[in-house]
């Protein structure tokens, strides 16, 4: 469709953490810094690893647990080396269908909760069943990437 698109993920591994109590803002910036600490070598074979995009946050309806994530690089998916942080965990996605709304821009959570409403509110519309007590926010650039930002909301298809 023109406001959205469907697309097909595979089963992958994410490394990931979960942030309580804070705000959208800082919980993003805590997690950040804890799975950049994993990639940089903070990890059971002291291995570097590239930082790939995007880096996503689960958003619960009512609740303040944020899980950021970054992708497990392709060649590392089969055996991801094991955190050393407690908070860190390699997790595995299942596969589906996910409903994917693109934006531009800076992405505040503000504006991640307004893009994810417009979605919802399409998807429902259009009769296109959805897992609508949570979604996740995609982000593809880093914060010195001025222009051209790409950001995404994503709802999973029931």
């Amino acid at each position: 469709a023109k406001d959205y698109e469907l697309r097909q993920y595979e089963m992958a591994k994410w490394v990931s953490t979960v942030i309580r109590g804070e705000t959208q803002k800082e919980a993003m910036r805590q997690g950040f810094w804890k799975l950049f600490h994993y990639i940089q070598g903070k990890n059971e074979k002291e291995m570097k690893i590239d930082m790939t995009v995007p880096v996503t946050c689960l958003i619960k309806s009512g609740c303040t647990d944020f899980k950021i994530s970054f992708f497990v690089p392709f060649e590392h998916q089969d055996s991801p080396p094991q955190p050393t942080d407690l908070d860190v965990f390699i997790e595995e996605r299942k596969a589906g269908a996910i409903f994917v709304r693109s934006f531009g821009g800076f992405a505040s959570p503000e504006k991640y909760a307004e893009e994810a409403e417009v979605l919802a509110r399409t998807l429902r519309n259009r009769g296109q069943p959805f897992h609508e007590d949570f979604f996740y926010t995609a982000g593809y650039d880093s914060l010195f990437k001025l222009f051209n930002r790409h950001n995404e909301v994503w709802y999973f298809k029931k």
